[in-house]
């Protein structure tokens, strides 16, 4: 499950930007034949309506709120249980943000917002956007409030490597040409997880969707909400969604926004994935050669052509890697490389930048602009430190479900499968869905269907040509919760709410502010 979104406008891909990988990307959910036979039968069931007394501190405590050191925002920290099944066995403490609703007509109470990952920090997408570039109207009407899940950010976050070793273990080759390198792979991905075991043992059985969703009814109660109105994005889709499945009593006004479905197991995550990219980089290759500067062919050249001379530098770079002006050293190899166009696909208003960076490294053998794509998408900065975004985003995947493949050599059988859905990709995202073969905890969720039964009406939004959460996956959650009602977006890139679509843009405001649901069937582009 490897899924971002943006957290400003579209542009130029910074650190701004929400990213989820192992060392690269890979996929979360979508009920269709492929669905596994569990994962029919499962369906997550709600919880009591009545609180457990274990658990009414929590929902009791006051919010003691603070300055953030960020104009307009305040800041307070929550507790909840680290182990709901003992909630006397200790607390887990999270931050959370909000901005007071600005006008003065009748509050609508708090809208809680996610921007995805799993691993990206809400707190930071509501400074830096959410609370500052939602629809005026919206932000005059509500509280703008955000919580970094547990294991996040400020939430007593999942730590596993330090700088140089995320260093290392972002270049690794993630495309073995031998046991050899297959080895080395294995050998990355096993001191990825023995890190985060050494250094967050105590909460890494502790980061599921299913808890960190049960987190956001206690900050609900706290905040004096009676119900929870919510705009989740990329994996805050599945967050959400596994709220309203526990709690559908409790559902507000939900807008979940390129949405994840959570029935199927993870190998079929991943492939499905892979063909999100391959559709995404076929929609940027038809634009690339239509323009003057594109540096994989000219006017004339097909998708599947742009593809293999592609394909064709990325093998170039395995065997030889480029400088790419880093003060630590640092040169772009094949992971990197791969890593920095993957970041390119979730916004085409990324794909200049994308030009601009290819043609410098294939014309110039300077790699520096695709690096930058690479580290925005880890979430690098210039002195070598990472947040925590990819520590986090394995510590949830690898709770959450069952690993993809338990061994290399389930890879390899798998590899044709992943190389039809992108010959451009496949390999390093079979590759990639590898990483929680070796994690430390074994998994506590499973494949599982969403009905949120006697829920108040949802809106799901998917984006006909989205590369992280392919559209079908939109549509399977639609069908699935019981109120939901599905909204298309007919264009590329990853999430469509505040993407310049008008016509999505005042379907979901129409929603939050009056709670009117788009027409059944509604598709804008």
């Amino acid at each position: 499950m490897r899924t971002r979104v943006r957290t400003g406008a579209p542009a130029r891909v910074t650190g701004a930007l929400v990213a989820v990988a192992a060392l690269l990307v890979s996929a979360c959910s979508a009920a269709n034949p492929r669905t596994s036979a569990g994962a029919v039968e499962a369906a997550l069931a709600a919880l009591p309506r009545s609180t457990p007394s274990a658990l009414s501190p929590y929902y009791t405590q006051t919010l003691r709120w603070r300055s953030c050191g960020v104009p307009g925002f305040q800041c307070a920290t929550m507790k909840a249980p680290l182990d709901y099944a003992k909630p006397a066995s200790g607390d887990v403490r999270l931050a959370v943000a909000r901005k007071k609703a600005t006008g003065k007509g009748a509050r609508l109470g708090s809208l809680l917002v996610n921007p995805g990952g799993p691993g990206g920090s809400a707190v930071d997408y509501l400074q830096s956007y959410a609370g500052v570039g939602y629809p005026a109207e919206v932000r005059a009407r509500y509280d703008m409030v955000a919580m970094d899940p547990r294991g996040v950010a400020r939430s007593e976050p999942v730590e596993c490597l330090d700088g140089r070793r995320m260093d290392a273990y972002a270049a690794t080759d993630i495309t073995p040409d031998d046991r050899k390198e297959t080895s080395r792979l294995v050998g990355e991905y096993r001191t990825f997880a023995e890190g985060c075991g050494a250094h967050s043992a105590r909460l890494l059985r502790h980061v599921s969707t299913v808890e960190a969703a049960r987190d956001m009814d206690i900050l609900r109660a706290v905040l004096g909400d009676r119900k929870l109105n919510y705009v989740g994005a990329s994996y805050g889709t599945f967050l959400g969604a596994t709220y309203a499945g526990l709690f559908p009593e409790r559902v507000g006004r939900l807008v979940l926004d390129g949405a994840m479905d959570p029935s199927l197991d993870a190998r079929t995550l991943n492939l499905d994935q892979t063909k999100g990219f391959e559709t995404a980089f076929r929609a940027f290759a038809k634009d690339c050669v239509r323009r003057s500067d594109c540096p994989l062919g000219g006017r004339g050249t097909t998708p599947a052509q742009v593809g293999d001379r592609l394909a064709a530098f990325f093998r170039k770079l395995d065997a030889q890697p480029i400088p790419a002006g880093d003060a630590g050293g640092r040169r772009l190899g094949e992971s990197l490389a791969t890593t920095g166009v993957i970041a390119a696909m979730y916004d085409q208003g990324s794909w200049e930048q994308l030009r601009e960076a290819l043609t410098s490294a294939m014309r110039k053998q300077d790699g520096a602009g695709l690096l930058a794509l690479s580290d925005s998408y880890y979430e690098r900065d210039q002195s070598g430190r990472y947040s925590n975004l990819m520590m986090a985003n394995s510590a949830v995947n690898c709770l959450d479900l069952p690993p993809a493949f338990s061994s290399p050599e389930q890879v390899e059988k798998a590899l044709p499968a992943f190389q039809k859905a992108s010959p451009v990709f496949g390999r390093a995202l079979a590759w990639a869905s590898l990483n929680c073969a070796y994690w430390p905890v074994r998994a506590t969720g499973e494949p599982h269907r969403i009905k949120a039964e006697g829920a108040a009406p949802m809106v799901v939004v998917g984006t006909t040509r989205d590369p992280a959460t392919p559209y079908p996956w939109a549509q399977s959650l639609a069908r699935q919760l019981s109120s939901a009602r599905l909204l298309t977006y007919v264009g590329d890139g990853h999430t469509a709410y505040g993407r310049g679509s008008a016509c999505i843009d005042s379907a979901i405001d129409a929603y939050l502010l009056h709670g009117t649901p788009p027409a059944p069937g509604k598709r804008c582009s």
